[in-house]
């Protein structure tokens, strides 16, 4: 199976502190990988650094077979990478249909009217302002418009944050819609359990450092590192993989 994306050896600072150490991952083409951990991990760095939000120093991304080291985040979208970032950031002043008409079509089968289809919760809204949707339609108006650039790769950052139960299994549904969609998926997630049901891959990120990679249904199974994901250190991390 080919990979839609590989990173090794990322190494990512903010000005003197040193986040990410020699971080590498791969996300096969068609599949869902969760990269996983406690607040503070780094997993938001890591996503910042395969877009070039924050390049990291050292280290190599490849995108599709493509070496995307030093180039733009631009760039890197134009290559068919969707990004969702944490917080949404959707236009608030701007209608549901503002917002879907943003970002730069590209040629594929995600068009407005696609995207009401599978979010009629925006199709009612569609008139209606950002600020004015719900924390759940904020989140879906994000994935919607990360569609319309017909990626091939799609990658999101804590889609589920601050959401009502019931909203965050629609939302994990449109994810697993997009991979029966043939679209790769790299999932950023402190719902551990949740992303565990529907990934095929995991990571665990533990102070800049990868300290698990493995099949997602082998990681949901092992109860103890699952609840670690809460706040295990390193080295505990290490301890549980030995008892």
């Amino acid at each position: 199976m080919t990979d839609a994306l590989r990173a090794e050896g990322l190494h990512t600072f903010y000005g003197k502190s040193h986040i990410l150490h020699g971080v590498g991952l791969e996300v096969a083409e068609g599949r869902i990988t969760a990269l996983l951990g406690r607040n503070g991990a780094g997993k938001t760095t890591t996503l910042r650094s395969l877009m070039a939000l924050t390049p990291p120093r050292e280290g190599r991304v490849t995108i599709f077979g493509t070496d995307t080291s030093g180039w733009s985040t631009f760039r890197i979208a134009a290559a068919g990478v969707g990004y969702v970032p944490e917080g949404r950031r959707i236009f608030a002043n701007l209608s549901v249909e503002e917002n879907l008409k943003v970002p730069l079509e590209r040629p594929g089968p995600w068009t407005i009217a696609r995207i009401y289809e599978l979010f009629p919760r925006l199709a009612e809204r569609r008139l209606n302002r950002g600020r004015q949707l719900s924390g759940g339609e904020q989140e879906m108006l994000s994935i919607a418009r990360a569609l319309l650039l017909n990626p091939r790769l799609l990658i999101l950052d804590e889609p589920s944050q601050g959401l009502a139960p019931l909203v965050v299994r629609e939302v994990f549904r449109i994810v697993t819609r997009m991979r029966d969609e043939g679209i790769s998926v790299l999932l950023v997630e402190q719902n551990a359990r949740m992303s565990l049901e529907i990934a095929d891959h995991a990571y665990v990120l533990d102070d800049g450092a990868v300290v698990y990679s493995g099949p997602a249904q082998e990681l949901a199974a092992d109860e103890a590192r699952v609840r670690a994901l809460a706040g295990a250190s390193a080295e505990e991390w290490s301890d549980i993989g030995r008892s």
